[in-house]
């Protein structure tokens, strides 16, 4: 099977298995979950991609959690948000230093994420339950990056060639150019 039917056959079966077990099992937003998925193939993929996605994910949750909690103790209007928020993004930008989180719009999907699963949820960032939006986010990333994961995996099995299969394509695959 060539790898872009593998890739349709496994991302669309394991995009409705998440929309199924982030409904029922696991609840947390599956726009997050489809964005840290989205992550996980932006940084390249495989292992060392689930480590650099969900590092950098994770980055962005602690930043924005921190930044929206900073707004908090300063009133929570929406000037003191605004700057908050602002200096949070110039931090994450500075994350990208650490080669680990170099790249940036990784670390982005955190920190939004964390911030719609505010707003999604209605959830402040003060809560102390289960439900508190970086925690929720935080969960919802690492499960979007292990469908990444596993989707690529799968259409990688399915795009595999058994050993007579490349020997017959060997066998048969027509010579350019003419005879002398």
């Amino acid at each position: 099977m060539d790898s872009r039917t593998a890739s349709t056959l496994s991302i669309g079966v394991l995009g409705g298995l998440a929309v199924a077990l982030t409904a029922e099992v696991i609840t947390v937003p599956i726009w997050v979950v489809f964005l840290a998925w989205a992550s996980f193939f932006f940084v390249g993929g495989g292992t060392a991609g689930w480590i650099r996605s969900v590092s950098s994910n994770l980055v962005g949750v602690v930043i924005a959690s921190a930044s929206l909690y900073a707004a908090y103790l300063m009133g929570g209007s929406l000037l003191v948000t605004a700057i908050a928020v602002g200096v949070g993004s110039a931090v994450m930008v500075q994350a990208s230093w650490v080669p680990l989180l170099s790249t940036t719009p990784a670390v982005v999907v955190g920190f939004a994420s964390t911030v719609s699963t505010v707003a999604g949820t209605g959830n402040d960032i003060t809560v102390t339950t289960i439900s508190h939006p970086g925690l929720v986010a935080a969960v919802a990333c690492v499960l979007g990056a292990s469908f990444g994961l596993l989707s690529e995996y799968l259409a990688t099995v399915m795009t595999k060639k058994t050993a007579g299969e490349r020997v017959s394509q060997t066998e048969t695959a027509p010579t350019e150019g003419s005879p002398a």
